[in-house]
């Protein structure tokens, strides 16, 4: 099977063309190939598929085996490669997703794309839909009480839960221990992903993310788009924001008179490869035989 790995901020994945490539089973395959220390590495699997009703399908499951509905940074990723390839010469697409269909604006010179567009939709409030177990007509500043201390939260989905919680500095917070513990609160159903947000300004978030099946990560589309919803609700900055992640910047805005959510930000290449490596192939290293699980080319562009 061939592969290429690409990432949106860091937040990357394994993607392959569904066109031309069968994947018998993707929730193992993700598992298998988003190992760090056995497998290529990345926070899952996206596969690039035909779709009945836009111009591609975007399929994706987590690090951990679960399948995901949408991914902001993946998406992205989506468009740069379909465009890059020559799947398409297109720089306005409809892409098929878990959570609807999504419309991207590539920003290209001649073949190469430097950023992408995303129309991620509109906000969920409802606290069934999102889903979380409260009782509220929307969960804004509510006070939830864990084993590892009280949080005030707002809950908002796009297309997949979250869950934002200011704090004064992100650096300070301890995402794994807190997020996972937030994550499988009983009052998220569906577990959840945990965003830490400080408000630099009016005009810039910083925000750390503790994803849903796979830990933290260093981008989170999705999440970037829930925390200045959140923000917004609670009064907190402006309607356009740049939010600061550990894996850069995404430049995102709620454009209230239509309530769509449109995120801005790059897409990389990383490398490209076979999977798995043919057995019968085999590197020496000092008179020893080794085999190798994967053939990976290290490129900045396919």
């Amino acid at each position: 099977m061939q592969f290429v790995k690409m990432h949106g901020l860091g937040n990357d994945y394994i993607y392959v063309n569904g066109f031309e490539e069968h994947v018998e089973d993707p929730a193992e395959l993700s598992c298998l190939i988003s190992d760090r220390h056995f497998g290529v590495g990345s926070d899952g699997l996206i596969i690039i598929a035909p779709s009945d009703v836009a111009d591609f399908k975007m399929l994706m499951w987590n690090s951990d085996g679960s399948e995901g509905k949408m991914c902001g940074n993946g998406i992205r990723c989506v468009g740069k490669y379909v465009y890059e390839t020559g799947m398409t010469d297109k720089t306005f697409l409809h892409i098929e997703t878990g959570a609807g269909i999504k419309r991207l604006w590539l920003q290209a010179c001649g073949n190469r794309v430097s950023s992408v567009q995303v129309d991620m939709g509109q906000p969920i409030f409802d606290p069934e839909k999102i889903p979380v177990k409260l009782s509220p007509d929307e969960v804004k500043n509510y006070t939830l009480s864990t084993d590892v201390g009280d949080f005030k939260i707002s809950c908002v989905s796009m297309g997949n839960p979250h869950c934002i919680i200011f704090v004064d500095d992100p650096a300070d917070v301890d995402v794994d221990t807190l997020g996972k513990a937030i994550q499988e609160n009983p009052i998220f159903p569906d577990r959840t992903n945990v965003e830490f947000v400080s408000v630099v300004n009016k005009n810039l978030l910083k925000m750390r993310v503790y994803e849903r099946g796979a830990g933290e990560t260093l981008a989170c589309g999705t999440g970037a788009c829930a925390s200045l919803v959140a923000a917004v609700q609670n009064g907190l900055c402006d309607t356009q924001v740049d939010i600061k992640l550990l894996g850069g910047t995404l430049h995102v805005e709620w454009c209230l008179p239509d309530n769509l959510v449109y995120m801005t930000g790059p897409a990389e290449f990383v490398c490209s490869g076979t999977w798995p490596f043919p057995e019968e192939k085999l590197i020496e290293r000092n008179d020893i035989e080794c085999p190798i699980s994967a053939d990976i080319t290290l490129s900045s562009n396919i």
